[in-house]
């Protein structure tokens, strides 16, 4: 069984605040640092850390090179990321002093996946092989139509939510991982009680996990449900804390472990996230 993220690169550009700014207001940064990132990236960096074999496809500017021998040196293969003339994706991320953040991205090269490439990638993936994607990359629809036609398990995070996801081949997903405001996007639907019962009955072949950040997570389908709790953490950046879930979860899940201590081991690593500044950078490894 092979692992393929097909997803986003970023150069993520990290703001210390007190307070996140306003429109119209100029305030000073407590403190710069650039890292790695992207929702892409750093779920492939998770699945790596967390002791599984993970392939990458993706596009970045043919000038920053020095990206795939970062990824190499975090475990990650690198053989279909694709360089191109488009500036590499990159991200300004404001953090305050509440550990929350705000985040503006540029997808630039991470917008220029071609048919080609989907073809030339997913057709070296078959029948039980897992696909995972977000949704900033272009052309999630025919990823998503050829992994499936591969056979291939997809789990698909759609973040950051836009109105296009509702248009994707959603019940082609084996697995939808989404946060409350991503659940609220998808169903039309304002809590929890609500939101699981509109999605059963749009996609009711299709797993769910609504992650739940300090309140744990919350695994369903028609057959049944599963709470998983968060121990209290010291937050200072939730930043890629999401990501980690999701590249723990799927590479735990591989190892052929039960759903709950899947949700368990993956909940406790983004805890352990949000305890560090950064992206991938802060996702801790397995030992």
């Amino acid at each position: 069984m092979k692992i393929l993220n097909f997803g986003s690169i970023n150069k993520d550009y990290v703001y210390s605040v007190n307070e996140f700014v306003s429109p119209g207001e100029t305030i000073k940064t407590n403190d710069f640092k650039e890292f790695l990132g992207g929702k892409g990236l750093n779920q492939s960096v998770a699945v790596s850390r967390s002791g599984s074999k993970i392939y990458h496809a993706g596009c970045i500017n043919k000038n920053d090179e020095i990206i795939k021998k970062q990824l190499n040196e975090w475990g990650v293969d690198t053989s279909y990321i694709y360089d191109v003339d488009e500036p590499t994706g990159h991200a300004i991320i404001q953090v305050n002093t509440y550990g929350e953040n705000s985040i503006l991205i540029h997808g630039g090269a991470n917008l220029t996946v071609t048919s080609k490439q989907i073809d030339q990638t997913i057709s070296k993936f078959g029948e039980d092989d897992i696909l995972i994607i977000q949704n900033e990359i272009n052309k999630v629809s025919e990823i998503i139509d050829r992994a499936y036609s591969q056979k291939m398990k997809i789990i698909f995070n759609p973040a950051p939510f836009s109105k296009e996801v509702l248009d994707y081949p959603l019940k082609k997903i084996n697995t939808l991982i989404y946060n409350e405001i991503e659940g609220i996007g998808l169903s039309g639907k304002n809590n929890i009680k609500d939101i699981k019962m509109e999605l059963l009955e749009k996609l009711p072949m299709v797993n769910h996990i609504i992650t739940l950040g300090e309140k744990g997570s919350l695994y369903f389908n028609h057959n049944e449900e599963i709470s998983v709790h968060a121990n209290k953490v010291n937050t200072v950046d939730t930043t890629a804390a999401g990501d980690t879930y999701v590249g723990y979860y799927i590479s735990t899940l591989t190892k052929k472990i039960g759903i709950k201590e899947c949700m368990e081991k993956a909940t406790k690593a983004a805890g352990i996230t949000t305890e560090k500044i950064g992206g991938a950078i802060s996702i801790p490894s397995i030992d």
